[in-house]
């Protein structure tokens, strides 16, 4: 049979199976269906929900401004799937063609996209994590559970890790006016994605609000009392601080271990895919049968020297999640490559946070519009001579002109002046991102090395 005529077969009665039923795996059974495939398809969770949107979770769940169960995703049509919902994926069979799950079954198919995304890292000491008030915000579950505690008025939250996800819990329970304290091993908040002088800011904003920020320390034990509540966290500086709820925010974990033996190159930083969302096996082949979106996979990116990115953000979770669904049932001529911008928000102690590009790769920030100690502001980060991301602060409007900086290859530091006059003086400085072989708080996008493909972009300078 030809390439042809399996790829119309497929499309007309061929088995699909997607691992993961969340944002990612959710759009791509919905674009599957948009561009005509009509045969098999099947959805698999771990968790007994349908999908649903977990950036609210941190925000508007914890603030009481919305319930758990009004977070589900809207649907953009039907897809007419059969779901395997609370039920796990254990193993996969490349060669038999199976995903094996937790319950004894198993699914067959002819193409599978693994969209498994990542968990919240747990605390490492079982012990410890099994104290009652000890939490993590990544689930449904875990958000009302949390969401409950905090109700209940406890004297102190501790945070352990000022990341994003940490940062925003922080900024809840002050806005319900909660006494929290963060412990952050790195030197300020936000510093893994952001850098120092942006992190600078970021804990400027948490001391002005209350919070009872405290950087450069780990936490080395939490204590319980008789009862199994928390009560005492213990930190490396000698102190200690007396919390009822401590909530857990040091990065994600992605969901890969359930591959292992599969012959996937999937491991702790994800599954290796190339530009089409194709996984590669432990050989550094590319399969034409299993794909990857959503956090768990990464990929090379033009635009950041082909370096494989992990990206933790909803925007590419959706448009990786299209590519690979077109790319599964298109013929080679056909298929697209992922090379969406990376970009982030977040919404903490009344400012609303965007970035574009890569931060973390750069060695270099500007300030062009605002000023640092106003905390609204605009930066733009280089690398090697050109502008590769951008951060605002309450400058959100700024971000697509960055962005189309970061595609043109335009040069660092831009070449116009500071809108803002107070901020012309400034040049560029150091962004001061961590030493990335030391254990901090992660970015959100993590550089994982380089692909061997050849390079066939061709960059289009910007002109004077």
């Amino acid at each position: 049979m030809s390439a042809d005529s399996q790829l119309a077969a497929l499309r007309a009665d061929g088995r699909i199976v997607i691992v993961g039923a969340s944002l990612a795996g959710l759009r791509a059974a919905e674009q599957l269906r948009e561009e005509g495939f009509a045969g098999s398809l099947t959805l698999i969770g771990d968790e007994p929900h349908e999908p649903y949107d977990r950036p609210p979770l941190s925000k508007q769940v914890l603030l009481g401004r919305s319930l758990p169960e009004d977070t589900g995703l809207p649907r953009r049509r039907a897809i007419d799937a059969q779901w395997r919902l609370g039920v796990a994926a254990t193993g996969l069979d490349r060669d038999g063609r199976r995903v094996l799950l937790a319950d004894g079954g198993e699914v067959g198919f002819d193409r599978l996209l693994i969209a498994t995304g990542g968990r919240s890292r747990p605390w490492p000491h079982e012990t410890e994590a099994a104290l009652d008030g000890v939490c993590v915000v990544r689930t449904k579950e875990d958000t009302a559970g949390l969401a409950r505690r905090l109700a209940r008025r406890p004297n102190r939250v501790l945070v352990i890790g000022a990341g994003f996800t940490g940062s925003e819990v922080a900024s809840a329970c002050r806005e319900r006016g909660l006494q929290v304290t963060v412990a952050e091993r790195g030197e300020a908040p936000l510093v893994g994605a952001l850098g120092g002088v942006v992190g600078d800011v970021a804990a400027q904003l948490q001391r002005e609000h209350g919070v009872d920020l405290r950087c450069g320390v780990m936490v080395t034990a939490l204590e319980g009392d008789a009862g199994g509540r928390l009560k005492r966290a213990h930190l490396s500086d000698g102190t200690a601080v007396d919390a009822e709820v401590a909530v857990v925010a040091l990065g994600a974990v992605r969901n890969t271990a359930w591959l292992a033996g599969s012959g996937l190159a999937a491991g702790p930083r994800g599954i290796a895919c190339d530009a089409g969302c194709r996984a590669f096996d432990v050989h550094g082949i590319v399969t034409d049968d299993v794909f990857a979106a959503g956090d768990v996979a990464r990929t090379p990116h033009p635009l950041f020297g082909y370096q494989f990115l992990a990206l933790e953000h909803w925007g590419n979770a959706v448009a990786q999640a299209e590519i690979a669904a077109h790319n599964m049932i298109s013929a080679g001529s056909q298929r697209r490559p992922h090379l969406w911008m990376p970009s982030f928000w977040s919404a903490q102690f009344g400012v609303n946070i965007k970035s574009v590009g890569v931060p973390s790769m750069a060695d270099e920030l500007i300030v062009q519009q605002g000023t640092l100690e106003s905390h609204c502001f605009a930066a733009a980060y280089g690398y090697q001579g050109r502008v590769i991301a951008a951060v605002g602060f309450d400058h959100a409007k700024w971000m697509g002109f960055y962005k189309r900086l970061i595609e043109q290859a335009a040069p660092f530091p831009p070449d116009f002046p500071g809108v803002d006059q107070r901020s012309a003086a400034l040049r560029p400085v150091p962004a001061r991102f961590p030493d990335p072989t030391l254990p901090t708080h992660s970015p959100t996008v993590t550089l994982t090395g380089h692909s061997p493909s050849e390079r066939r972009v061709v960059f289009t300078p910007a002109r004077a």
